[in-house]
């Protein structure tokens, strides 16, 4: 037989209710914070109070009864927590409060609690509650925390907006099922996505346009270019993931790894627009045309780059082919190769003592030599990180002593970097170029140059784990 759920998941309304918390320590004034939080008026039973709230009774945002715990004082109490370090007079407080029929929570005490506290997701008025029936409660965060980074932080202010113009959509659009896919349009486009941004008037103004035409929605779509990062799921931004959640199609990259694929929406249609050097799956100019078609067809297209859009990726070139044609669009930056290699081999890009500057550069090779601004690259405190580096490092390296950095000067390759698949080779410009090739190291790969390479033997964190 199924085990029966103790607790039924309510919301209770705590505005104006009188809150009785017994005890006046570090736990009680979490409890008043909780209830404090949702409107209640709190009393405090205590003969001493914590500092905090002793300065809250101060400023009169609670009220304090000095004395210890009596059963009449519980009289009038809507809601009561017991939060002493005494076992006999929390278990005291329960009883009473039962007896009473008031809802009752006992600090650390599941068995004696008639309610429990959740761990919650404020994002006021949408509330989401976990809890683990009291049996883990480091779980119930740990979820609350996965959950933070999915819901974005002014979904309160859509469900604001969508509470108050309800009762106009009911009217405009009287068909219940017209009306459900008019708010999942709201939800899942362009208008949520313009308040999350910040912009609540164009949200509006969006959410009254789209109901003032009889389709209820707009043919064209929206394009959201969308920096995957260096590898590593992990450090994909939120909104990065919401996008890839919504998405009906993606664009994405060769650098764009596997695993952050797997968090794209699974019924999404995946086009592989890759290139590497000299080999171009799908031209550019073939990229910006897609992202229009898609979008003019009513899709939310998702563009997902490896690292971050703007740094080498040819994003601008991409987004002004959608301003040329009236196609909105969000950008959303990622951590740059430079910044996730760099971090994951445990080589900081300045540091006091070695540099103060930091310099990324692009070594594509324009008629079989380098096109660089070799005097600015050759400064002294200054780390280089080059992108596309790999291929013609030895003229490379040499190039850099040629124009004044020692031989001997610090280098690194790092390989698939952020991934479980990272390599870093560290070496001298002199050396490096045989050592990668014995390392057979293959794109994509960063070069670092400078005398913070120097650190990664003492910095290494990732090696260690």
């Amino acid at each position: 037989m199924q085990e029966i759920e103790k607790y039924l998941p309510i919301f209770v309304a705590l505005e104006g209710r009188r809150c009785i918390v017994v005890g006046g320590g570090a736990v009680a004034a979490r409890k008043v914070a909780y209830a404090l939080r949702f409107g209640a008026q709190v009393t405090v039973i205590a003969p001493e109070l914590a500092a905090g709230l002793a300065r809250d009774v101060e400023q009169g945002i609670l009220k304090w009864v000095k004395q210890p715990y009596r059963r009449d004082l519980l009289d009038g109490a809507g809601i009561v927590f017991a939060a002493t370090n005494d076992e006999a007079v929390n278990a005291a407080v329960a009883a009473d409060a039962t007896a009473a029929g008031v809802l009752v929570n006992v600090a650390d005490s599941p068995a004696l609690c008639s309610f429990i506290l959740p761990s919650i997701v404020d994002r006021s008025p949408v509330v989401v509650a976990v809890s683990s029936g009291g049996q883990a409660p480091v779980l119930a965060r740990t979820l609350r925390a996965r959950l933070e980074t999915s819901i974005p932080a002014r979904f309160g202010d859509l469900a604001s907006l969508m509470g108050e113009l309800r009762e106009t959509v009911k009217q405009q659009i009287p068909d219940a099922t017209q009306r459900r896919r008019f708010w999942e349009h709201v939800v899942h486009g362009p208008v949520a996505e313009t308040l999350f941004a910040g912009r609540a008037e164009g949200a509006r103004q969006q959410l009254m346009a789209a109901l003032a035409d009889t389709n209820s929605a707009p043919a064209t779509g929206e394009v959201y270019l969308v920096g995957a990062g260096p590898g590593d799921p992990d450090l994909l931004t939120f909104r990065a993931l919401r996008l890839m959640q919504q998405a009906d199609v993606v664009l994405y990259d060769r650098l764009v790894a596997a695993p952050l694929l797997d968090l794209v929406r699974r019924d999404a249609e995946r086009v592989y627009v890759g290139k590497a050097r000299d080999r171009h799956a799908v031209p550019q100019e073939d990229i910006n045309r897609l992202l229009v078609d898609y979008a003019k067809a009513g899709h939310r297209v998702l563009r997902l780059k490896g690292g971050d859009p703007f740094m080498f990726g040819r994003g601008g070139e991409e987004i002004e082919s959608l301003a040329e044609q009236g196609i909105p669009f969000q950008i959303v930056p990622g951590i740059t190769a430079a910044l996730g290699c760099a971090s994951y081999a445990g080589i900081p890009l300045t540091h006091r003592d070695f540099a103060n500057s930091c310099t990324f550069v692009t070594a594509h090779m324009r008629d079989d030599r380098f096109d660089l601004n070799w005097p600015a690259l050759v400064q002294p405190r200054q780390t280089l990180a080059i992108y596309m580096g790999v291929h013609g490092l030895d003229r490379l390296c040499g190039n850099f002593i040629e124009h004044g950095l020692a031989p001997t000067m610090p280098a690194a390759l790092v390989e698939k970097g952020t991934t479980p698949a990272q390599r870093v080779i560290t070496g001298t410009l002199t050396t490096l170029p045989a050592l990668a090739r014995q390392s057979e190291v293959e794109p994509p790969a960063l070069l670092i140059i400078g005398e913070v390479v120097t650190l990664r033997e003492k910095l290494a964190w990732f090696d260690q784990i």
